[in-house]
């Protein structure tokens, strides 16, 4: 594009007649006026050759504003350690291509690199805010500890297993191009605005070079396949902003680009509030359902990835919603317990208090007789601070202005929630625990019968979890619909495989409540010969047992028999006598030694006195 002084030059150098005026520039009709004219105009030329190179070099908004904000928008303080996007960008070093260009196909061997760009926003505004960029390599594709691309072993791609390790050996780069020799200042060891490299420790290592734009402002980073940044948001206008990111590799002595990405990231002045609602036995916390009777436990977390917080004292006022009053702590967990069906509104506030440096005095107007007032080192940035008046009417900024003097900065998040309280199961117990009798028992499974009792709302589920002794390898559940009357009071029976000890868990549930109770038990060995070696001990016992009795039964017999006369009946006779020969057998058998003669006179031979 030709400017219209570029034109103006043109007609004056082609000789067209004009008058001074309408040239521009002012002399007389003499032949030394008519030299101070082209002098003039050869002097504006110059200008102009000057301006026309500056013109058509490419800046950095050119290269990466692809959707440039309006120049309203981009009126920022200035970031601390970034650079304005109105410098040069080196375009024959560090070549751009447009969107839908064709030599992005061919700008990464074996296909196209992503780049993926994450922050940790939101950031309070003052904090330092970070952003990641990951390099996601084509398939079989990785960076290894020399800073080369490489092939996966054994990784198949589209075309199969590669011949060759390398898929970009930037360590013999360097050999053939010099790179290890080159001073500090070689012509393509630069930025794209001309910078240096930082030569730190490894620094060739690093063969990918990212340019971060943001708010009209860039910064420029030489790194390997992943790199963080941080930037402090101070300066930053709270809200939405976008970050864009282009990503270069080398190629030989220069550059090309493989990657562009960009995200949008937000900077706010309220505290980020996130708060977690638990409380045994809800069956689902994420639908703000809870249980009426049982405390629920808030938890508060603050987004402070850069600890911005760390120095600040913080107080939370709960505001439950049932009437309890105003609760302040300076603990960031709370319990609270709704003792009331129906729908509550929890709101939370959470102030900061931020230690740092005061504003600059507002300018006014110099005072004819200056007043000693009270120095406050506080205000509030949310809502705005409310000047405090001295004894002559001083101002919170004008007292501030001492050297020296430290403020804090009053920060606040807010949340807020509709929470729902409802009955439920709120307690479950395991009562009892009874052997099954099975009229035929199975050799490797027993029966047994657990009497549960509960509290609250008459559960609809039981299920049971059998694991190991230490409750950590379960078994597939078990569950069985409920059918109760109005006391709570069941009897769930379990089969066991095996004898061992066992962790048992037993929940009862309804719509909104699940309640768990766990215990160990014991089940004792089933051997299948126990049963036939039981019989054979007791048939034992048995006999053993008879044959005592009969022994006990012959000695009361002999010391308690009672003595009767002999009748002269002959068969009364006779059978005495049989009687007789049977008594007196059965005690030579039994009683032999007691049944001997004692006299030992019985025991000389005949005639012998």
């Amino acid at each position: 594009m030709i400017r219209p002084e570029a034109l103006y030059l043109i007609k004056i150098k082609s000789g067209a007649q004009r008058s001074p005026e309408e040239h521009g520039c002012s002399w007389w009709t003499g032949p030394e006026e008519l030299s101070m004219g082209w002098l003039c105009c050869f002097l504006g030329f110059l200008v102009l050759a000057a301006r026309l190179p500056l013109d058509a070099a490419r800046r950095f908004h050119d290269v990466l504003g692809y959707e440039r904000p309006p120049a309203y928008m981009r009126e920022h303080h200035q970031l601390h350690g970034w650079s304005s996007d109105e410098n040069d960008w080196n375009e024959k070093l560090y070549p751009v291509w447009k969107r839908g260009d064709e030599r992005w196909k061919n700008s990464w061997k074996g296909g196209r690199v992503q780049a993926v760009l994450t922050s940790d926003s939101p950031a309070l505004v003052g904090s330092n805010i970070t952003f990641v960029v990951n390099l996601v390599f084509p398939r079989c594709q990785k960076e290894d500890a020399s800073g080369n691309i490489v092939y996966e072993k054994n990784c198949r791609n589209e075309t199969g297993l590669s011949a060759e390790p390398y898929v970009y050996n930037w360590t013999a780069w360097s050999e053939d191009d010099d790179w290890e020799n080159d001073s500090h200042q070689s012509h393509h060891h630069v930025f794209p605005d001309g910078r240096p490299f930082p030569h730190h420790h490894g620094w060739r290592k690093w063969n990918f070079v990212y340019v971060f734009h943001t708010l009209g402002q860039y910064f420029q980073k030489l790194g390997r396949c992943s790199v963080r940044v941080s930037m402090n948001t101070a300066n930053v206008t709270v809200g939405p902003q976008v970050m864009e990111v282009a990503v270069y590799r080398r190629h030989g002595r220069a550059y090309v680009p493989i990657a562009q990405v960009k995200d949008v990231y937000v900077v706010t002045d309220q505290i980020p509030v996130f708060v977690t609602m638990t409380q045994k036995n809800d069956r689902n916390s994420s639908d703000e359902t809870f249980l009426k009777g049982l405390p629920i436990m808030f938890d508060v977390l603050i987004h402070d990835p850069s600890h911005f917080l760390n120095e600040s004292t913080i107080n939370y006022k709960w505001s439950f919603g049932d009437n309890t009053g105003l609760f302040v702590s300076s603990n960031h967990t709370q319990n609270h317990t709704y003792v009331l069906n129906g729908t509550f509104s929890l709101n939370l506030t959470v102030q900061a208090t931020v230690p740092g440096p005061c504003p600059p005095p507002s300018p006014r107007p110099p005072r004819p007789t200056p007043s000693i007032g009270v120095t406050l080192k506080s205000y509030s940035s949310t809502p705005p601070p409310t000047p405090a008046p001295g004894p002559a009417g001083d101002s919170l900024l004008e007292l501030s202005e001492i050297p020296g003097e430290d403020c804090q900065i009053y920060r606040y998040g807010y949340f807020r929630a509709t929470i729902t309280i409802v009955e439920g199961i709120l307690e479950v117990n395991i009562i009892q625990k009874t052997d099954v009798l099975m009229p035929m028992p199975q050799p490797d499974s027993s029966l047994i019968d657990f009497v549960v009792t509960c509290q609250g709302t008459i559960p609809t589920e039981v299920c049971t979890v059998i694991s190991d002794p230490t409750c950590q390898v379960a078994q597939d559940p078990v569950c069985d619909p409920v059918d109760m009357d109005e006391t709570c009071l069941l009897t769930v029976r379990r089969a066991f495989s095996g004898s061992g000890t066992y962790c048992v868990n037993l929940t009862l549930s309804d719509d909104a409540s699940l309640a768990l109770t766990s215990t160990l038990i014991s089940v004792p060995g089933r051997d299948p010969g126990s049963a036939l070696r039981i019989a054979k001990g007791a048939l034992i016992s048995i006999g053993c047992l008879a044959l005592f009795v009969t022994v006990i039964a012959l000695l009361v017999y002999k010391k308690h028999k009672e003595y009767k006369p002999i009748k002269n009946s002959a068969g009364n006779v006779v059978k005495r006598q049989g009687l007789n020969i049977f008594l007196d057998r059965a005690k030579a058998v039994f009683l032999l030694p007691e049944n001997q003669e004692k006299d030992p006179l019985l025991k000389n031979p005949p005639g012998v006195l």
